[in-house]
């Protein structure tokens, strides 16, 4: 990729946060990753506005800890981006761009075992419960994203833990409930939706 390449790919993410709440205190702006926010001389991030792209931000550094879909718009405080989860932290740590979204062209198909056996179940739409829409378990052990990135939410009406799953990680195949994320518990998700771009 050459540099104007790289220049007009950095410009579909940016992303500024905060140190404090409802945009106060230190700033930066980002338009790539940030593995660790301390490495800047923040304490914590608690206040974020996205101008471009999808983000997924994270409680810990690395990528580490809850996960927390971040599409644009401004989040004046934690309640913002962990919205109905019944866990709340009220930093986040790290972040990087969702790069595969495509919400117009998004496909996942769930399936009833783990590493992607058994009956399965194929969606390309948003679902804020996918029993009623014919998933018949409140679990789902194992998905492969066949396109696109999407939110899976442990409660029906997009509430609970979120967690994250893209084309472009993992080859899209998460296999079993510990690929969904660091924190995943369990394979618990009740609605799904595609990510917007």
């Amino acid at each position: 990729m050459n540099q104007r390449e790289q220049m007009e790919q950095r410009g579909q993410w940016r992303i500024t946060v905060w140190e404090e709440e409802h945009f106060q205190g230190k700033r930066c702006e980002f338009m790539l990753e940030c593995p660790n926010i301390l490495d800047r001389d923040f304490q914590k991030i608690r206040s974020i506005k996205v101008e471009n792209g999808p983000w997924v931000g994270y409680e810990y550094p690395e990528y580490q800890g809850q996960q927390f879909i971040l599409e644009k718009g401004d989040y004046p405080c934690y309640q913002a981006w962990s919205g109905n989860s019944s866990y709340r932290t009220e930093h986040m740590l790290s972040f990087r761009p969702i790069k595969c979204s495509n919400h117009s062209d998004s496909k996942i198909t769930l399936y009833e075992c783990e590493d992607m056996m058994g009956r399965k179940f194929e969606m390309c739409d948003d679902y804020p419960s996918i029993q009623a829409m014919g998933w018949c378990s409140k679990e789902v052990p194992s998905i492969k994203v066949n396109s696109g990135a999407w939110v899976g939410y442990q409660f029906p009406g997009y509430r609970g833990y979120q967690y994250i799953f893209e084309r472009d990680r993992r080859q899209g195949e998460y296999r079993n409930y510990n690929e969904f994320g660091t924190q995943a518990h369990s394979n618990q998700i009740q609605s799904m939706r595609r990510i917007q771009h």
